[in-house]
């Protein structure tokens, strides 16, 4: 049996790398390796943990406040140290970017004017890093909510339920849009602040109006919003996206994963009941 020359080995190892880009290739690059699955949850699982911890309705503000500003989390201190914090008078956020600028996030709170508890909780991250070397996609964004209803939205009764829920998303953007409003517009508000929170909600009315144009244009599209999965919608920057919408009672629990992301939110919701049954809260409770 003749030898394997240096040249022959190298020319070997080149051929195996093509045909492995080839296959990857052919794949898609929308595929998303189960490692990088469980990298995305276990990094956004930190960034997220004061919007996990806090409860809307029962929170309070001597509970929320040092939960967002991760002041009694030693294992939080980095991203407590990357943070920073904004606030007027009824909203508190939380704003941070990875050291390389792809990534932003926040964590926001709103109180009752009246007790003070938090009537609405958000969270959101983005990742602007378009491929990573592996040939998978990184780019995505997330978004998560919860918020009280009013009364009023469930006082027609001739109001279907398709109907009720494409109203709900609607309201949502706007309670969205009236915090970050209320928050830029406060008079100690950073510049650097305010201009992170512009970015960040123009992203988010941009994936709520094709989200509501869509849901708009075929209704029928809102009857799946509850089950697992969501509803799949196209996107123009993150290719696909997924939303999901569940009401419990007076709260409405919004999760909203476009590009890289769009896996997570079956996951989150296994995650989250699993949770409420078999962990105690650890928030104030009345």
């Amino acid at each position: 049996m003749g030898r394997i020359n240096t040249k022959q080995i190298r020319m070997v190892y080149v051929s195996i790398f093509a045909a492995s880009a080839m296959v990857a290739l052919q794949a898609g690059c929308s595929t998303v390796s189960p490692w990088t699955k469980a990298r995305h949850r276990s990094h956004q699982a930190r960034l997220s943990t004061p919007y996990e911890q806090i409860a809307v309705k029962q929170s309070i503000i001597q509970n929320t406040v040092p939960m967002i500003q991760r002041m009694n989390d030693e294992s939080q201190a980095d991203l407590a140290a990357a943070e920073m914090i904004s606030h007027s008078e009824n909203v508190v956020v939380s704003m941070g970017q990875s050291k390389d600028g792809y990534q932003t996030w926040f964590n926001m709170v709103t109180f009752s004017e009246n007790e003070l508890n938090v009537v609405r909780k958000y969270f959101f991250v983005v990742d602007d890093k378009t491929k990573s070397i592996q040939f998978e996609p990184n780019q995505g964004l997330r978004f998560d909510c919860e918020i009280e209803l009013e009364k009023e939205i469930f006082a027609d009764p001739d109001t279907s339920d398709n109907a009720r829920k494409i109203e709900i998303l609607g309201n949502v953007l706007n309670y969205l849009r009236n915090d970050m409003n209320e928050l830029r517009d406060a008079p100690d508000s950073p510049d650097q602040g305010s201009r992170t929170i512009d970015i960040c909600r123009m992203l988010i009315n941009q994936t709520f109006d094709v989200i509501l144009r869509e849901l708009n244009r075929s209704p029928v599209l809102a009857s799946r919003l509850s089950m697992d999965g969501g509803v799949e919608f196209d996107h123009i920057n993150f290719d696909k996206g997924k939303i999901q919408l569940v009401v419990n009672k007076d709260i409405a629990m919004v999760k909203i994963r476009l590009g890289a992301y769009t896996h997570m939110i079956e996951a989150q919701q296994i995650k989250l009941k699993k949770e409420r049954v078999d962990k105690p809260s650890s928030v104030f409770r009345r």
